[in-house]
């Protein structure tokens, strides 16, 4: 799979330099980019005849995305999307679960009880897709899940923070799904989360959240091994 693959022209009625980057970010973040036949090289001139457009903007985005880490310019080598170490995986799962923890706690004294009932809701609709056949739909809405805790937490610094370094998550969450049954694993943990920010129970509601994510780091820590391999193969040609 190529980034190539998921993109089409686009309409002349966007500002063309926004639009491109986030053209280009969508697809980045849909890829698997942790799969060991994901193509990494991106082709400046095919992307934009693929989009149908000159190189310019093409040019501009790269750039940008470069300066948030999400790609990588090697002169005289071409433009590789980057992956993280498993090092800074892990680390980034670190993270999140103390970012997603807090806004936990915070939501148990925040949001309305109406806010967890659409949260509960939104869980059991979904939770049918936990099933293989459907795992990307359930990935999609795990990530929705997660970031509805976040918002739930009302503090805006926090979700900034947090949808920054979810970006660089969102393959991982989406390689990890699928590995291990983790998907029904998730359904269980999910329901155990609402439950104690329905009770208002900060503590364990925190808990639960934390230990949730931890358990994506000890999986990814375990599962991983090749990460760091693949990762030196980005900077390969061809």
């Amino acid at each position: 799979m190529s980034l190539g693959d998921s993109l089409s022209p686009v309409s002349n009625n966007f500002t063309l330099k926004g639009h491109i980057y986030d053209v280009l970010r969508e697809a980045i973040l849909a890829m698997d980019i942790y799969d060991e036949d994901a193509d990494l090289r991106l082709d400046e001139r095919g992307i934009a005849e693929k989009l149908g457009i000159s190189r310019t903007p093409v040019r501009d985005a790269f750039a940008k995305l470069e300066q948030e880490g999400f790609v990588e310019i090697q002169p005289r080598k071409g433009i590789f999307i980057v992956r993280k170490s498993l090092n800074e995986v892990l680390g980034m799962i670190v993270v999140w679960a103390a970012l997603e923890s807090m806004a936990a706690r915070l939501a148990t004294e925040r949001a309305t009880d109406d806010d967890f009932k659409s949260l509960r809701k939104f869980a059991m609709e979904h939770s049918k897709h936990a099933a293989r056949a459907e795992l990307e739909e359930y990935s999609d809405a795990n990530i929705k899940f997660h970031q509805q805790i976040l918002d739930l937490a009302q503090c805006s610094l926090l979700r900034t923070t947090a949808d920054g370094l979810f970006q660089h998550m969102h393959a991982v969450r989406r390689r990890a799904m699928g590995e291990n049954d983790r998907a029904a694993r998730s359904v269980v943990d999910h329901m155990e989360i609402i439950e104690a920010l329905e009770s208002r129970d900060a503590d364990l509601a925190g808990k639960l959240v934390r230990d949730h994510t931890m358990r994506l780091h000890d999986h990814v820590r375990r599962r991983w091994s090749k990460l760091e391999y693949v990762t030196q193969m980005k900077t390969m040609v061809g």
